[in-house]
């Protein structure tokens, strides 16, 4: 484990700063358990960058009213994905429902 330097000069966010690395610690030893029980051999790290590969995107199309159907949806996941995914016996959340928004938000 590294060492870090928070350079914050306000005490609250300091404490947030402490606090995300304490979560993220936690995930950590969380996940680094899970592991010993169904995958050992595997690390938190490796497990991470597997999973790095899937991502959340927005796809935006215009309506005829001037509003814009927004879909998020993840990627496609690779088969290395799915392989870890069953180990762990987890999977992907359903891909969310469509939902109408009054302004487009993509940057143009």
């Amino acid at each position: 484990m590294c060492a870090s330097w928070i350079y914050h000069s306000v005490e609250p966010r300091v404490e947030a700063h402490t606090f995300v690395c304490f979560l993220a610690y936690c995930l950590q030893v969380t996940l680094r358990q899970r592991l010993r029980a169904l995958a050992p051999g595997l690390t938190p790290r490796a497990v991470l960058e597997t999973l790095a590969g899937v991502q959340m995107l927005d796809l935006e199309v215009p309506t005829t009213d001037g509003r814009w159907l927004v879909m998020s949806r993840y990627t496609q996941p690779e088969k290395a994905v799915d392989l870890l995914l069953a180990r762990l016996k987890m999977k992907l959340p359903d891909q969310p429902p469509p939902r109408l928004s009054a302004e487009q938000t993509m940057i143009n």
